[in-house]
């Protein structure tokens, strides 16, 4: 991250190399959507390259500090197309239904699995932290929003997020880290 804020773009890239398929998985998770997934994660490398220096490494990971600022950037886009006019649902369908020629089938099979693996992670959750879960990374919803709906302390919500937090981590360590598991 020094390198990068000295504006090194082979630091840059080897960070890319080595976190792009988790984040974009991550996003389109979020997102559902490979073309908002794929501008999730080019709007967080700019602001790696671009804000290098705001990482601090006695805060915590790279990989943490990157998911963060991955998630922040796809609810974002989330909420701001929720503003929008709903679109025709029929067009969505049938672009759905048209398969993309241009896909890399290892790349493919690398995304499902990867996507298999944080599924398997979430299903051992508690029902209650993944709930949680869900609501905060995947609907959007704030730690304060998810108390208010379903009436659990904010405190509590924070210590199930915490809680299965740490837990996904231990699972899917080896995932960020790209090791296989085959």
């Amino acid at each position: 991250m020094r390198r990068i804020s000295q504006k090194d773009a082979e630091a840059l890239e080897c960070i890319y190399d080595r976190y792009e398929r988790a984040v974009y998985s991550f996003a389109y998770r979020i997102v559902q959507d490979t073309m908002a997934a794929e501008e999730v994660v080019q709007e967080l490398f700019l602001r790696v390259w671009n804000h290098a220096e705001r990482y601090d490494q006695s805060q915590g990971k790279l990989s943490t500090w990157m998911f963060t600022i991955t998630r922040n950037i796809a609810v974002d886009m989330l909420r701001r197309k929720s503003s929008r006019a709903p679109v025709d649902p029929t067009k969505d369908e049938t672009l759905r239904g048209i398969p993309d020629m241009k896909a890399n089938t290892e790349e493919q099979v690398t995304l499902n699995w990867e996507r298999q693996r944080i599924k398997e992670a979430m299903d051992e959750l508690r029902e209650d932290q993944k709930q949680v879960i869900e609501s905060i990374y995947f609907q959007g919803l704030t730690q304060h929003e998810v108390s208010e709906r379903y009436s659990i302390p904010l405190g509590t919500v924070k210590s199930r997020v915490r809680l299965a937090i740490r837990q996904l981590h231990k699972k899917l360590a080896g995932a960020v880290r790209g090791e296989n598991y085959l």
